[in-house]
């Protein structure tokens, strides 16, 4: 099914280990007692990592075929015992999710033997990624070095952020007093350590780097369960791979919202609780009313909240409020003058808010500075896109599929690019649609694509009518419609106008594509 292969030895999760073979489960080398039916469910979830295993093929896992029991309260039962074991959530879930009306789904990391094909050694994997990554280049004696100076960097910052080291500093003036927004105390100094580990590599932004970091922020949550800090990290996390990897909203938002309301359930006054609570709020549930209230409710915790002030920033500006937008994000950077999330989301907001020749030379700065950058190569594409510059549009497209490794976005440039050799913009939109719309159909592409490609087409109805299946699937893309310049020629359109009302979004007025001011 896709998943490394499973030798019937130990598999690692946490602090947790499952000897498939002895049919035992360790907490930190001390046997947990658990049943045998609960166990062989553990085992066929470990064996389909992040996968959906359905309710019945737990049964014919669970239960020879001649064996007749209430099946359904059987499976039930074996899961919540499970869970006990493993001293997990159903509503808050680290291991096993519960997929509704569908089954159950293994979320955690796994650490297991795999074995290479013609070679008897064994050599451990970690199972994380929710989507393919592209395959590593080769590596010379100097790349070793470079890749050598992150780790460096992260043991550095484990050790400057322990608490004795952030005591001994606290009569610094170099700093400002901590705030009620500050990173909170873990039970113990494994789970601290984790945390710490996972914001490392979650401000990587890559999605390598984001499957490393729900694994960290996950260990730390099994170190300590109360560690308000480590459920906000994996909200963010989530908040995030629904852009940096192919893992889909639907998926990524459930889980961003359940790990943001656990850690403000845990600590209502931590300032970053709010912010990632907010974020999944407006941009997964699209509660715009919740969402300003809880970045609001962040900032006055803490005002220093670099990230509460960049995601509040990208709010504004997704709902057309493009001055307190600027505002926002020149705190975010005054705050954090290095991130390049921070400025590249300068860039887009600035676009928005009609400083087109600004915001193309911030983003092109970026991508000159980082061509591994996501961002940058992202917001380019549609800002090419949206003022018809289609051969940088291409190029662009051509870089994001590459670093994404996404063969559907691939595709689509592929046909664009001969449409466009072919027959010029509208060869480039049609040969565009067609592949779309292939991909539509399999299942593989968001209908709000198809919805930009028709309006630049013309074709204001088929526009309507996919955007209209938008809000119908809660795609999270259309929250951004308000202020996509693709359909700046719908905004008298009473039928948009009306989709607009019920996603909850503003009518915006939006300066026209070729302006800079």
């Amino acid at each position: 099914m896709g998943s490394p292969r499973i030798s019937p030895g130990c598999v690692r999760f946490g602090v947790f280990e499952a000897d498939l073979r002895a049919g035992e489960l360790r907490r930190n080398g001390v046997k947990v007692r658990i049943q045998d039916l609960p166990f062989r469910a553990l085992t066929v979830l470990l064996s389909h990592p992040r996968e959906v295993v359905s309710r019945d093929e737990l049964r014919q896992a669970l239960w020879p075929e001649d064996v007749f029991v209430d099946f359904d309260q059987g499976i039930s039962s074996a899961i919540r015992r499970l869970r006990d074991a493993l001293g997990d959530s159903a509503d808050n879930p680290v291991f096993i999710e519960t997929v509704e009306r569908r089954g159950y789904r293994w979320i955690a990391p796994i650490h297991l033997p795999e074995v290479a094909a013609g070679n008897v050694e064994e050599k451990e994997s970690v199972v994380t990624t929710p989507a393919p990554l592209p395959a590593p280049p080769s590596v010379s004696p100097w790349r070793n070095l470079v890749f050598a100076l992150p780790v460096i960097a992260l043991v550095f910052a484990i050790w400057i952020f322990r608490p004795a080291y952030r005591d001994a500093k606290a009569g610094s003036k170099s700093r400002p007093v901590a705030s009620s927004g500050s990173m909170h105390h873990a039970a113990n100094r494994e789970a601290e350590d984790f945390y710490l580990k996972g914001r490392f590599y979650w401000n990587q932004r890559t999605p390598e780097s984001l499957n490393l970091a729900v694994d960290s922020f996950t260990q730390a949550v099994v170190h300590d369960p109360n560690y308000s800090d480590a459920y906000v990290g994996l909200a963010d996390c989530y908040n995030l791979m629904r852009e940096y990897t192919l893992m889909p909203s639907s998926e990524a938002y459930p889980r961003a919202l359940a790990a943001a309301k656990k850690a403000v359930e845990l600590d209502d006054h931590s300032s970053q609780a709010h912010a990632s609570l907010a974020f999944v709020s407006f941009f997964g549930m699209w509660d715009s009313g919740t969402a300003d209230e809880e970045f609001r409710r962040a900032i006055d915790l803490d005002p220093n909240n670099e990230k509460a002030h960049h995601w509040y920033a990208t709010y504004l500006g997704t709902v057309g409020r493009f001055v307190e937008a600027l505002n926002e994000i020149d705190r975010a950077e005054a705050l954090d003058p290095n991130s390049v999330s921070i400025l590249a989301d300068k860039g887009r907001i600035l676009w928005g808010a009609g400083h087109r020749d600004q915001s193309i030379r911030l983003l092109r700065q970026l991508e000159e500075a980082d061509p591994n950058s996501l961002s940058p190569h992202r917001y380019l594409r549609w800002a090419y896109f949206d003022t018809g510059e289609y051969a940088g549009y291409l190029s662009e497209m051509k870089k994001e599929a590459a670093l994404l490794n996404d063969g559907s976005l691939s595709a689509i440039e592929q046909a664009a690019e001969k449409g466009f050799a072919a027959h010029g913009e509208k060869g480039l939109l049609e040969s565009q649609l067609e592949q779309q719309k292939k991909l539509f159909a399999q299942g593989k592409l968001s209908p709000y694509h198809l919805a930009e490609t028709y309006s630049g087409l013309g074709n204001t109805q088929e526009t309507i009518n996919y955007l209209q299946l938008c809000y119908d699937r809660h795609d999270d893309q259309t929250v951004g419609m308000a202020v996509d310049l693709a359909f700046n020629n719908l905004h008298n359109d009473p039928a948009f106008k009306q989709l607009l009302a019920k996603i909850g979004l503003p009518q915006v007025n939006l300066a026209p594509k070729t302006s800079d001011r």
